[in-house]
């Protein structure tokens, strides 16, 4: 039997790009959870800013992007009506706890998420499989963006959230992710 040190058990993964990418947006969810570790529902719920965010609802936003974006490679654009207010109140929803939701129930499903996008993104035949982004005021027109673009894209966003986050959790008690 032969044993691989970490040092090439990281080689083998980043001479993948795939496994590189999942192991890029693995590193930003795992610094999200280092942020809400040691905190209690009651803490991770609390504002800190003078924003709406807390720490609970970036995870529970994070956990809402990645099932999009990864519905988004699977089935295609969803029809979105960003005129109806009910768009505007779901996306806010997003951010924060609601119906009887709790830390520890939001990170189950964040954790859940992560390894749906993992098998999902290991399952695809390479990642070139594209998709026109819907309508939206933010996306230029008649754009498609490849598997590749949207972990790229979560990546991007984790890492944004996880600045929040580290704001936030060292306006609650001084802690730092990093540090």
């Amino acid at each position: 039997m032969t044993v691989q040190t970490a040092e090439q058990n990281q080689d083998r993964a980043h001479s993948d790009e795939r496994e590189t990418l999942l192991s890029f947006l693995a590193q930003q969810r795992e610094f999200l959870l280092t942020t809400l570790r040691g905190l209690d529902g009651e803490q991770a719920g609390r504002r800190t800013t003078a924003g709406d965010l807390t720490l609970a609802g970036l995870a529970k936003h994070l956990t809402d992007v990645e099932r999009g974006w990864v519905g988004f490679i699977e089935e295609g654009p969803k029809e979105v009506d960003y005129e109806d207010p009910k768009t505007l109140e779901r996306h806010e929803e997003t951010f924060r706890l609601v119906d009887g939701e709790t830390l520890e129930g939001v990170l189950a499903e964040y954790a859940r998420a992560a390894e749906e996008t993992e098998a999902y993104v290991r399952a695809l035949p390479d990642l070139e499989v594209s998709r026109k982004l819907p309508d939206a005021p933010w996306f230029p027109e008649d754009t498609s963006w490849s598997a590749r673009d949207v972990l790229l894209h979560l990546i991007r966003e984790t890492a944004q959230h996880c600045g929040h986050a580290d704001i936030i959790r060292e306006s609650l008690d001084g802690q730092k992710t990093m540090g």
